[in-house]
Order: C-alpha cells, then sequence, then structure tokens
C-alpha cells in the first residue's frame, strides 16, 4: 500500500487526517525502518507493509474509540496499534505497555520525536501491571500478541465496568471456544464480531467488541504460567 493509497483506504474508516497527523504518521515510518535496521522490531521492514499491515491495520479500530477515553494497548511492541491510534486520537489518552525493553526504548524515542503527549509507555509485565491497575481503563486492546482467553484475562480486569475489551487477530477460529469460556468467567459479555479484509492483500481480521459487565474477581489475572497452564472456565457457586 502506497502512501497515497492508505490516504484513499482512510475513506472507509471515515478518518480524514489533518496536515500534523500526515507529517507524524510519515516521521513515524522512517524513524521505525532507520531503527529497524540495527535492533529488530518487525519483521515488516519496508514502506508498502508498514502503511498496510502496520498503520491501517491498526487503524480499523479507531470507529470503537471516543474523544477522552482511556485506552490502555497490551504487548504494542513497535507502537501497534496503541502509537498510531494516539497520533489520530489526540484528545485520548494512552497507555503502551509491553514487557521488551529495546521496544519500550523505541517508543520514548519516538514518543519524543513525534512530540506526542497523550502517550505513556510502560515497560512491564502485563498481569504485573494490571493487578496494580484494575478497573482504570475505557478500553484495553491488543493485537496479535497472544492467544484470545489470555488476552481476554489480562485485559478484562483493567477495564472499568462498562468499558471494552477489542481484541484485533487475524486467525481466531481455533482460539474462540476457550475465548468465549473465559469472558464469561471474567465477567464479559461478547456484544460484536467484526470480520473483515486489509485492502490489496485481503487478509483476514477479526475485531471483537467485549463489554465489562461486572466486577471481574481479583484472583484474576493469575501468574502468566498459571494462564498459561490452565484455561479458564465459568465457576460453578
Amino acid at each position: 500500500m502506497t502512501k497515497e493509497e492508505f490516504y484513499e483506504a482512510l475513506k472507509n474508516l471515515n478518518i480524514e487526517l489533518t496536515d500534523t497527523e500526515k507529517e507524524q504518521l510519515e516521521n513515524y515510518k522512517d524513524f521505525l525502518i532507520e531503527y529497524n535496521s540495527h535492533t529488530n522490531l518487525t519483521a515488516i521492514k519496508e514502506e508498502k507493509g508498514i502503511y498496510l499491515k502496520h498503520f491501517y491495520d491498526s487503524l480499523t479500530l479507531n470507529p470503537y474509540i471516543k474523544e477522552k477515553d482511556y485506552i490502555l494497548d497490551i504487548g504494542t511492541g513497535a507502537g501497534f496499534p496503541g502509537m498510531v491510534l494516539a497520533i489520530v486520537n489526540p484528545k485520548s489518552s494512552f497507555v503502551l505497555l509491553d514487557s521488551n525493553n529495546k521496544k519500550t526504548t523505541f517508543l520514548n524515542l519516538l514518543k519524543e520525536k513525534l512530540k506526542l503527549e497523550n502517550v505513556q509507555i510502560i515497560n512491564e509485565r502485563a498481569e504485573d501491571y494490571v493487578r496494580k491497575n484494575r478497573e482504570t481503563f475505557d478500553i484495553v486492546t491488543s493485537r496479535a500478541v497472544a492467544e484470545l482467553r489470555i488476552l481476554a484475562e489480562l485485559s478484562l480486569p483493567a477495564l472499568k465496568i462498562g468499558g471494552f475489551f477489542l481484541p484485533l487477530k487475524a486467525n481466531i477460529e481455533n482460539e474462540y471456544p476457550l475465548f468465549l469460556e473465559a469472558i464469561e468467567e471474567l465477567k464479559g459479555k461478547l456484544i460484536n464480531k467484526k470480520e473483515f479484509t486489509l485492502p490489496i492483500e485481503l487478509s483476514k481480521r477479526t475485531i471483537l467488541e467485549v463489554k465489562h459487565t461486572e466486577k471481574t474477581n481479583e484472583i484474576y489475572p493469575r501468574s502468566y504460567d498459571k494462564i498459561l497452564k490452565k484455561t479458564l472456565k465459568k465457576r460453578k457457586n
């Protein structure tokens, strides 16, 4: 996807970038390519792939964001989707969370370069951060970081009651049944399942919209090794 194709495709998402946002995304792309030449941040290293698989893909979540939302991006990596969404939503606040120090180092440099004041970068394990920040966020999102059931346990406890967990993933068929069991135990309700394809290459994507309906039991999230080893099912009273 070229830059011009990217701008055109954004019309499908009802996004019209300002000149400042265009400049910030251009600088983001250039800095990512430069930094990736010596530090492995992402397998996508060329301009067309960045516009399609990083920028456009991230912005498919934009219709769910309201002004002044407080948003957590778990496992943000090189800033996807959180940093891209922060550029386009300057009146919302974002926490970009990743346990990989080389990636958060890059993000802090990028934040300074782009002069973004609505972004906080956190280098910490997700389960540790969430335990200290329960029922804090309006939206928690994550893009292709882990199995859906794992993301659900890390995400739902961080949401305000009435907030939304919005994972963005490619292939979810094998993960979906365990995910549904997990969100029931975590006091989430699936509101919508949006399936679509990316422009040009037509690869499949799914955005799941899960509402946090009640307070999640404080035993969650468990330690990461327990999350991996034991799936969640609704407990019997």
